[in-house]
């Protein structure tokens, strides 16, 4: 732990992450939380601070089914066989009834039910499917998902991302490491398959997650990028996050080849609305009907009624999608793509020059005599391996598992009682911060209130009229409310700029503390600000007087 100077603070405040510039706070906070023996509050990342039990009460129990069965098939102490499938799903009831005092043994029991009597599984096939994947004695096969599980995890997502497979078609899911994962793939095989090539023009839907900033930078990609910037503001001036018909009409320049979503973004983690979307819609339609896009939805289940840009433009999406926040599986790594089997990208590929198309052939030759009809998707799951080891890709079989008791533990809440729990947190959390600030707020049926973005520049404007924003503008800088949050009070948030967000804002997690931290957090920050406008009065005052003086 160090105590960093204002000074070195400053000076590299915009110049990295804000992830790693984040660290620097953190010192500064502990340093502080140590002398004045405080706790350190950090909502600076976003991890949650909640997990979904009952899934994973159900995964080790059904583990433990799984090992017997690998005893009953060959036992020899440390050593032990497979399972076999005839009669397993007789003998998981069995199991089920002589050890129902086993936690997650009745949700346990749902999962089956729901499998067989709801999707129409065959018992044995689901059952032995389950437990062969949670001992993870086989490589995926299929390689992107395991069958029954994708099922389950496609419904799933049907049900809270909206995706349509009346209006886009047969869906199909790739299970991946995380979000995280997702995006290193898509990047990938995108310049793989020569559909975007080095210094092509790609455009951001701003803010956004980071590394949607910073990878189109790379030497790999130096792609040329364009912002669609959420420049709408609502009667009062502030922000609303959504994006003006202006900026949408970006997009109808078809040189941007590819657009990048996070929906709700991050880090306002507000959805686009039904105006934005349907004007984005409409730009995509009549203007740049080959565009590709990208959605990232992860904070979609914190919305209610939620629907991706996946639903509303299928033919051009690829759907990513993370369990992480919503169930609290950052460690687990845990997320999807989904790409429906008419898309925009396959008809990008096949539309390439005859001497590409002989180049991709001879990359995915090796997996088809016939590599030109191997789909985008399949070459995603192919180059996330680097195609020569193909045979051995697919997300690890016990994590397809507990996806699948995720997924199936919401599409058998038809209640959807961890859903409102999930968001009466997050509400109750962003409601006590303004509170304590002394914001008002205004309901927005589009705010997911994982994170909040809160923008200094505009409150002032608001409250206290141009000349004030000037006085703090000309007096401080944006790092130094950062600073004083880290130093005086322990407190750990992040800067908007590295979101592409105003340079003034600050990024608030409201998920990953007690309740009561977030009131401490907006006290803090109005006794801060409440001091910039004591200095500004009193600057207002002593002008005053010197100009009676002369």
């Amino acid at each position: 732990m160090k105590k960093h100077s204002y000074k070195e603070i400053q000076m590299i405040y915009g110049k990295i992450s804000p992830f790693e510039f984040k660290d620097r706070l953190i010192d500064l906070a502990k340093y502080n939380a140590n002398n004045k023996n405080i706790n350190i509050l950090d909502a600076g990342r976003g991890n949650p601070n909640w997990t979904a039990a009952t899934p994973r009460e159900a995964f080790f129990t059904f583990g433990q089914f799984a090992i017997n069965e690998t005893r009953l098939d060959w036992d020899l102490g440390d050593l032990a066989g497979m399972p076999q499938k005839y009669g397993i799903c007789d003998r998981f009831y069995k199991y089920i009834s002589e050890n129902s005092n086993m936690p997650g043994t009745s949700f346990l029991k749902s999962i089956v039910d729901y499998g067989i009597n709801t999707l129409n599984f065959n018992g044995d096939s689901f059952v032995h499917e389950l437990a062969d994947a949670i001992i993870g004695d086989n490589y995926p096969l299929p390689d992107r998902m395991l069958p029954h599980l994708e099922k389950i995890v496609h419904d799933y997502l049907i049900q809270e991302m909206k995706y349509d497979t009346k209006l886009g078609g047969k869906l199909d899911v790739f299970a991946v490491e995380g979000a995280t994962a997702a995006m290193c793939y898509i990047f990938d095989s995108l310049m793989a398959n020569e559909l975007l090539k080095k210094g092509d023009k790609i455009a951001l839907m701003t803010p956004i997650f980071t590394p949607y900033l910073e990878i189109p930078h790379l030497p790999r990609y130096n792609f040329e990028v364009i912002n669609i910037n959420a420049d709408e503001v609502d009667e009062h001036k502030n922000h609303t996050w959504q994006y003006s018909k202006n900026e949408l009409e970006k997009l109808k320049d078809k040189s941007i080849k590819a657009l990048f979503v996070v929906n709700p973004n991050n880090p306002a983690s507000i959805a686009i609305n039904e105006t934005s979307a349907t004007n984005l819609v409409d730009v995509v339609k009549n203007y740049n009907e080959d565009l590709m896009i990208v959605s990232d939805d992860v904070y979609g289940t914190f919305v209610n009624d939620f629907t991706s840009l996946m639903a509303k433009l299928p033919y051009n999406t690829i759907g990513v999608y993370s369990y992480s926040k919503y169930f609290g599986v950052t460690g687990w790594r845990l997320g999807t793509m989904a790409l429906h089997e008419e898309n925009v990208f396959d008809k990008r590929i096949s539309d390439l020059d005859k001497e590409l198309k002989i180049s991709l052939n001879q990359r995915y030759g090796d997996m088809s005599l016939n590599p030109s009809s191997i789909s985008f998707m399949d070459r995603i799951v192919a180059d996330s391996r680097l195609v020569a080891l193909n045979h051995t890709a697919g997300l690890s079989t016990p994590q397809q598992v507990q996806m699948a008791f995720f997924s199936a533990f919401a599409l058998i809440d038809t209640e959807n009682a961890y859903k409102k729990l999930n968001m009466s947190i997050c509400n109750t959390r962003y409601n006590l911060l303004y509170k304590s600030l002394g914001v008002s707020i205004k309901e927005d049926k589009d705010n997911a209130a994982y994170y909040t973005q809160f923008d200094i520049e505009q409150w002032a404007r608001v409250n206290y009229g141009e000349d004030f924003v000037t006085y703090i503008k000309h007096k401080y800088s944006p790092v130094d409310v950062l600073y004083k949050l880290a130093n005086d009070y322990s407190i750990v948030l992040l800067g908007g700029n590295g979101f592409s967000a105003p340079e003034w804002s600050v990024r608030v997690s409201l998920a990953n503390l007690q309740d009561e931290a977030y009131a401490k957090i907006g006290s803090a920050l109005k006794t801060i600000l409440n001091n910039y406008v004591s200095e500004y009065v009193a600057s207002k005052k002593d002008a005053v007087n010197n100009s009676k003086l002369i």
